[in-house]
């Protein structure tokens, strides 16, 4: 039984988590798109462990991490992710594969990101600037350089570097950048990535043949997704369900559930609409109790209420089976708690479903349903009839709104602090 773990909202809904928590019943946990953007961070006997390229498999002995093709690797960081892996006590060692095929992000990747950042002025994506949109860019413009490039012919890549940086230097007039710097740290890289590098796609193959489960871990999440997103304020690369099939070279056969991951209540770092956000003292509240701080940035993340059409949107676009819903016990102690069932256009008219104009959903007003909110704990709760009863109601009504149940309800950070709800698809699938 192979599964999809991916977001359904703007992303830090935490996938990490979950991801961690159902490794052991899998064989593999497979990365199929982004960059070292994403943050995914799991707290484990109160350690804590944040993740931005590794899938968030890597903690579990006896399991394969994959990073596949569709995502775009930053050596530097790769390096230096694993660094502070081991001095955490994990051993990354044979528990890691690198796709031949990812593209590397370089130096320049990073000065372009920050450049268009600048030239867009108030209409800033507000990406991270680590150089991932570029490099997508150079990707689907065919001048990228992948990592078997790297380790392939040298004199194949110093012209590809050379052609590269000549035209970065075009693009940036005010500095001009050797290119033998980028060439010779290039090799250095490849170096000490060789021994992790291989055919993703052969060897996921090999794993299901063997009758082992994968896992397959999206980075970002589905209102980011380049085509199904919130454009353009998105990532550059297909966070949802199909990115699974292009970004790790697997048929889309191989995938046999997908669990969407939920926040209970909406967040998002960046510009672009928020119909449900918060401001003032309930937004801060929601962000000191959740800490809603990015994981690879630190930038406050934007908080607001449940938005169901959102959510019901990504149900839709990933097929999904169940959700994840976690953060539940950032709620706890609220008089009541609100979630957005539809919207309002700014000339009247009622909206069911996301529009893709961007216009109409930052001009569209809420609407929302007020539940009572519960006063007794859910931090750490494990059965679902143990939380209070206005906190199952919430669960329920969210389930009902979205059209797909709650297998798994998060009430705290650690990996113990989780409900799997025994008839669930969730619990089928790692029986």
């Amino acid at each position: 039984m192979n599964i999809a773990v991916l977001g359904t909202q703007w992303g830090d809904e935490g996938k990490g988590k979950i991801v961690d928590m159902l490794t052991p019943h899998f064989s593999a946990v497979a990365r199929y798109q982004g960059g070292h953007n994403a943050g995914h961070t799991v707290y484990v006997e109160g350690k804590k462990f944040v993740l931005h390229l590794v899938p968030s498999g890597i903690l579990h002995p006896g399991v394969t991490c994959v990073i596949g093709n569709g995502v775009v690797v930053d050596p530097v960081a790769l390096f230096k992710e694993l660094d502070e892996l081991a001095a955490l006590g994990i051993d990354t060692s044979g528990k890691l594969l690198v796709s031949e095929k990812a593209h590397v992000i370089l130096p320049y990747h990073r000065e372009l990101d920050i450049l268009s950042e600048a030239r867009r002025g108030e209409r800033k994506i507000g990406t991270t600037s680590r150089g991932i949109g570029p490099a997508y860019e150079d990707k689907v413009g065919r001048r990228g350089i992948r990592i078997c490039d790297v380790l392939g012919d040298r004199d194949a890549l110093a012209q590809e570097v050379r052609e590269n940086v000549s035209a970065r230097n075009r693009i940036i007039k005010d500095s001009t950048l050797d290119w033998r710097p980028v060439y010779e740290q290039l090799l250095q890289h490849g170096d000490r990535l060789r021994p992790w590098v291989g055919d993703a796609s052969l060897f996921l193959a090999r794993v299901m043949q063997r009758g082992g489960r994968i896992m397959f871990e999206g980075a970002q999440a589905t209102l980011l997704d380049i085509d199904h997103g919130t454009y353009p304020f998105v990532t550059s690369s297909n966070a949802t369900v199909g990115g699974i099939c292009t970004g790790l070279g697997v048929p889309a056969r191989a995938i046999h559930g997908v669990l969407g991951v939920a926040k209970a209540y909406t967040t998002r770092v960046g510009e672009g609409p928020l119909p449900t956000e918060l401001e003032g003292e309930l937004a801060d509240r929601l962000r000191e109790s959740g800490q809603e701080y990015g994981a690879s940035t630190g930038r406050p993340r934007r908080c607001g209420w449940f938005d169901a059409v959102v959510v019901r949107y990504s149900v839709r676009i990933n097929g999904l089976d169940a959700l994840a819903l976690t953060k539940l016990d950032v709620l706890d102690g609220l008089p009541e708690v609100r979630v957005c069932t539809g919207y309002v256009k700014a000339d009247g008219g009622t909206l069911d479903e996301l529009p893709a104009d961007l216009r109409s959903l930052a001009s569209a007003t809420p609407v929302y349903e007020t539940l009572p909110g519960w006063s007794l704990p859910t931090k750490g709760v494990t059965t679902f009839e143990a939380l209070p009863p206005e906190a199952q109601r919430y669960v329920r009504r969210l389930e009902e709104l979205t059209g797909v149940p709650c297998a798994i309800v998060s009430t705290g950070s650690d990996r113990a602090e989780t409900i799997v709800r025994p008839d669930s698809a969730v619990a089928n699938w790692v029986a």
